[in-house]
């Protein structure tokens, strides 16, 4: 592995009168003849006297990237140097993911994962961000909450597999434009504000003690293109590496926000836009999170809607991909119609709940109409973002080699129901790709090869950017994309089959 980091195990010639070269110039020297042009930290020189010594002058050096060079930045005694490790983190507005790392097999040696503490000041990012505004004792909570996210990470580690975070040398931070704010202690209303020209988009290397992570190295923040293109698509793109390929393809990372990227290794065209919180389960009044307790599948059959719930328990709401499940089934069922609307004549599971028609999904749990209609709004902004991006790149869907959906939902959701219900491009199901955390697996990559950082400039080089929000015809388009699957079923040949099929199977059974 050649990442950010090094571990190097040297063998020393004691001074003498005769060479009586300083401890500083023997460590250089002796990096020089393994390849290796370095400076020492303070925190090195300091551990010179007596380690040198007391150990006859055999020392392994940890060595940091800091963006320029390296940097030692600690001496131990002994030949240390097959217990290298470095850290790696997804920093999500909800969840904040970290993997140890072991640097010299590439092996991930533990993951750990909370909600991040900022929830506590807005469940959405908009909220924490006029939260901060102007205040900055309110940003220094803001900037405290993402830090100790992260130290209780490390700490479950630790105490999951013995290794302090002391011990390792270098972590890498993916995250939006936003959060690497927060993280940094930035004010982040230049985020929301026009004219959308932010503090900083490429932080680089930081030093671990300057952010309060305890690291003896540095900590890498991957950069963004834009406000609303942060370092978890940069870092996305780096893991899943559609600019080195020859033919087109799509990523999309799918969540609260849409952040969607075409192109190959010729150029990358970028977008990014509000997807909406349906897609986690957010403004439905049953929704969740996919936790314990959350249906995330659905089916119908014979009149029956079986649900699987998180954790085999009783269910307590629905998340994103259940919710996609449902509708699909609804839809394919005939429950609800083109419109989405439900039809209550269709089911005794339709009823009106407190004014309004809703289908009961699991026991005393409702989907109402008003939930449907806000996660079409929501499928509609994610097909119409794919449809716009191909419409401006002068390409046709038929041209796209793969697209992935990246990030959480596009792991767990069906692929058949995202399509069924028009969220999904209808292709061949073996291009649609869900590659799962691609935000915190690019993160691992420049954590163990540093040519990462070289191809990060290629990547941000490449990106033209468009704001789908300052698109005029956007919202005409997103309209007939409200449908389902689409007001032109032309665009999902799929689909319209299985719907003739199970008209042609209703009629049979009618006869």
């Amino acid at each position: 592995m050649k990442g950010i980091s090094r571990k190097i195990y040297l063998e020393l010639d004691e001074p003498t009168e005769e060479d009586n070269r300083s401890g500083q110039m023997r460590i250089i020297e002796g990096l020089r003849a393994e390849g290796i042009e370095a400076r020492m930290s303070l925190a090195s020189l300091k551990e010179l006297y007596p380690l040198c010594e007391t150990e006859g002058w055999k020392v392994t050096v940890s060595l940091a990237w800091e963006g320029s060079g390296w940097m030692v930045t600690r001496l131990e005694a002994g030949d240390t140097s097959a217990k290298h490790y470095g850290l790696a983190t997804d920093l999500g507005s909800t969840t904040v993911v970290t993997r140890l790392v072991d640097c010299c097999t590439g092996q991930v040696l533990a993951e750990s994962g909370h909600y991040n503490r900022q929830i506590a000041y807005g469940t959405d990012i908009l909220t924490r961000i006029f939260y901060c505004k102007d205040s900055p004792e309110a940003l220094e909570k803001m900037r405290s909450a993402a830090v100790d996210t992260i130290l209780e990470n490390l700490k479950e580690i630790e105490e999951t597999v013995g290794i302090r975070p002391e011990e390792c040398i270098q972590m890498t931070v993916s995250g939006n434009t936003t959060m690497v704010h927060f993280l940094l202690g930035l004010d982040a209303f230049c985020v929301f504000a026009a004219p959308y020209a932010v503090w900083a988009d490429q932080p680089g290397f930081l030093k671990g003690i300057e952010i309060g992570i305890p690291v003896n190295g540095y900590v890498f923040c991957y950069p963004g293109k834009s406000n609303y293109l942060g370092g978890d698509i940069t870092s996305g793109l780096a893991a899943v590496k559609i600019y080195k390929e020859e033919e087109l393809c799509i990523f999309f990372d799918i969540g609260t926000n849409g952040e969607l990227v075409i192109g190959n290794r010729e150029f990358l065209l970028c977008g990014a836009g509000a997807a909406g919180p349906a897609l986690e389960g957010g403004v439905v009044r049953t929704g969740m999170r996919a936790v314990k307790g959350a249906v995330d599948r659905v089916r119908i059959e014979n009149g029956e809607i079986h649900s699987h719930v998180l954790g085999e328990g009783k269910a307590e709401g629905i998340c994103g991909s259940g919710i996609v499940d449902l509708l699909a089934e609804l839809f394919k069922n005939g429950w609800i119609d083109l419109r989405g609307k439900l039809e209550p004549e269709k089911s005794p599971l339709i009823e009106r709940q407190g004014g309004s028609l809703a289908v009961e999904y699991a026991p005393g749990l409702f989907f109402f109409q008003e939930d449907i209609d806000e996660f079409l709004r929501t499928k509609a902004a994610a097909y119409t973002m794919v449809e716009y991006m191909l419409m401006e790149s002068g390409v046709s869907l038929d041209e796209i080699l793969k697209v992935y959906v990246s990030g959480a939902f596009g792991k767990h959701v069906s692929k058949e129901s995202a399509v069924t219900i028009g969220m999904y491009p209808d292709i061949d199901r073996t291009r649609l790709i869900s590659p799962g955390n691609t935000s915190l697996d690019g993160a691992v990559e420049v954590l163990l090869d540093k040519s990462i950082l070289d191809e990060i400039d290629e990547i941000l080089d490449k990106m033209v950017y468009i704001q789908f929000g300052a698109v005029e015809d956007f919202l005409q388009m997103m309209t007939a994309a409200l449908a389902l699957p689409h007001t032109d079923l032309e665009k999902f040949p799929s689909v319209t089959e299985m719907l003739a099929r199970r008209r042609q199977m209703d009629m049979e059974e009618g006869d």
